[in-house]
């Protein structure tokens, strides 16, 4: 029990750092964990390491969402916060649109810890089915973001330019972890390019708590479970895609309710990975894929420790997430925001180096371009999650 707690405490240490540094992913340390397991199996037992994997991919879904908003470097699953998250903070309301991904982040967890019980009885039966059903719901979906573009056509091109290039990338051998030039591109270092030729200027951030009623937080229940669950049991599906799904059976599409939303879909989708190892058998995520190395054959009793793991850190990750993200309010306007977002910019062609090899400058520069288009086009940038959806749709099809 003591080597549990400590893995836990060690991983919200860890979920605390990954979070906040952009470009070093919670699949990386758990890949590195892992090719270290040698010795740490000598000191400890699988299960305490794979305490320590929840417990810091858990933090890391709470607190990836604060680079993401104020800095503009966002991962596969809040690459879609930089759109209302980064028009909230030119407004003076970072800190709000990190609390408001905080409280989603929360209700995912509550809203995981009543449903894996739904889906332990009833998956297994109909997940052979959910198969057909994704690329419909995405195509769909897809068409559906076009048609309300003001110019359908340009944002049809978009979606299809960023198709086609995810394809690539995602097929391009030499690349390795592909995803992250590919989306560092498309919503990243474009928007900063975009920032420093315009020389935005961050006004001072105001520390509020605006009220969201009950009834809002009730109204995204729904599409988030259905959504999540859906791309967490399915291979080639993330946070992304669920969003994407999700904000298009929702009515409302605030800024404000889009940020809860993102903030439940993270951790729902983070949770339902880990529960897929005891459903299905199967991983769908880097961190699932380490564990199931680590616990070849998941219990029932793993999956409730992992669920207790989830919402003791994630309990501990909504005060650190308030924190760090008043931090970052206080002191953002006071700094040089060129000069951040060139540092960030410099950080972030690095860590491509470092993550994917220098092959990957090649997918950096062209998603750069095409985020750069939609940026100045208007089109809505969510048509650049096409860099996803298409190969997924192709990869159900196929």
């Amino acid at each position: 029990m003591l080597q549990i707690l400590i893995a836990l405490l060690l991983g919200i240490i860890a979920g605390t750092f990954t979070g906040l540094a952009p470009g070093i992913h919670i699949n990386l340390v758990a890949a590195t964990l892992f090719a270290l397991s040698g010795f740490f199996l000598s000191l400890t037992s699988p299960i305490v390491l794979a305490v320590f994997i929840v417990s810091m991919a858990t933090v890391h879904s709470f607190i990836d969402f604060i680079p993401s908003i104020f800095l503009g470097a966002p991962e596969e699953s809040t690459a879609l916060s930089v759109l209302p998250g980064h028009k909230m903070l030119l407004k003076g309301k970072g800190y709000e649109a990190v609390r408001l991904t905080t409280i989603g982040c929360y209700i995912g967890i509550l809203l995981l810890i009543l449903t894996v019980p739904v889906l332990i009885l009833i998956l297994p039966d109909i997940y052979e089915t959910l198969g057909f059903l994704v690329p419909v719901f995405l195509i769909i979906a897809s068409l559906f973001l076009i048609i309300k573009e003001k110019r359908p056509f340009l944002g049809l091109t978009v979606f299809l330019f960023a198709g086609i290039l995810g394809i690539l990338t995602l097929n391009l051998q030499i690349i390795k972890e592909p995803l992250f030039p590919l989306l560092t591109g498309l919503f990243g270092t474009s928007t900063i390019l975009v920032s420093l030729k315009e020389k935005t200027r961050i006004p001072k951030q105001k520390i509020t708590k605006e009220k969201i009623s009950s009834k809002e937080l009730a109204a995204i229940v729904p599409s988030s479970i259905a959504s999540s669950s859906l791309c967490a049991f399915l291979p080639g599906l993330g946070s992304s895609q669920a969003a994407v799904l999700s904000s298009q059976l929702e009515k409302n599409s605030m800024p404000e309710k889009f940020l809860v939303l993102l903030g439940a879909i993270s951790t729902l989708v983070l949770g339902f990975n880990f529960a897929a190892l005891y459903i299905i058998g199967k991983a769908r995520s880097g961190t699932g894929i380490i564990i199931q190395k680590f616990l070849s054959d998941i219990t029932l009793n793993q999956l409730w420790l992992f669920i207790a793991i989830i919402l003791v850190s994630g309990s501990i990750a909504v005060f650190l997430s308030l924190f760090l993200a008043k931090a970052f309010a206080k002191n953002i306007s006071k700094i040089n925001y060129s000069k951040i977002n060139l540092a960030v910019l410099i950080i972030l062609i690095i860590m491509s180096i470092i993550i994917s090899g220098w092959f990957s400058l090649i997918v950096l520069v062209t998603a750069t371009a095409l985020g750069i288009l939609a940026i100045n086009s208007q089109v809505h940038r969510i048509q650049l999650m096409g860099s996803i959806i298409l190969p997924v749709i192709l990869y159900f099809l196929i």
